[in-house]
């Protein structure tokens, strides 16, 4: 199973808790004006990679809490992150999910796409919304605009609505 990037950290404080395995997705519709990705919109650009080889440089990594999935647009490519998903967990690491996405249109979309469904399910937190330049915050941890929300997602789905996580 291949998945297309941009690139990979392998060891970032900046896209969530602890270090984490960043891998950067190919491939956005979104286009937010001031985004910092922008080399990652095009869908075609990137370089195709096996899964099975982004698992492996995962598994080398020392001290990691965890993997962080942003872009791009993961969800464009739901099917194989939420296999790496999986596999990481099994390894006792979390999952963080960027998305241009709101919770509450991930929700509606899973109802027809299971593989959105599964990348949510394998995700331990999910940094939903489109990055809008005028609502930018520096200060804010994780993400870019004060609209965008660091949501539980284990949390959310019990109690069928999105439940934010504080990060200490």
């Amino acid at each position: 199973m291949e998945l297309r990037i941009a690139g990979t950290i392998s060891e970032s404080v900046v896209d969530g808790p602890g270090y984490r395995f960043v891998v950067f997705t190919q491939g956005c519709r979104h286009c937010c004006p001031g985004c910092h990705n922008q080399h990652t919109w095009d869908p075609a650009g990137g370089t195709a990679v096996r899964v099975v080889d982004l698992l492996e440089r995962i598994k080398t990594a020392k001290l990691l809490k965890g993997i962080t999935l942003t872009g791009g647009e993961p969800f464009l490519q739901a099917t194989p992150l939420a296999w790496l998903g999986r596999e990481v967990k099994k390894l006792g690491l979390d999952v963080i999910t960027y998305t241009g996405y709101t919770w509450e249109e991930l929700m509606l979309i899973s109802l027809n796409k299971k593989d959105i469904k599964e990348l949510l399910l394998v995700s331990d937190y999910l940094v939903d919304g489109l990055f809008i330049l005028a609502e930018r915050e520096l200060e804010l941890p994780f993400r870019g605009s004060s609209n965008q929300r660091i949501l539980d997602v284990s949390q959310s789905l019990q109690a069928g609505g999105p439940v934010e996580a504080y990060f200490s």
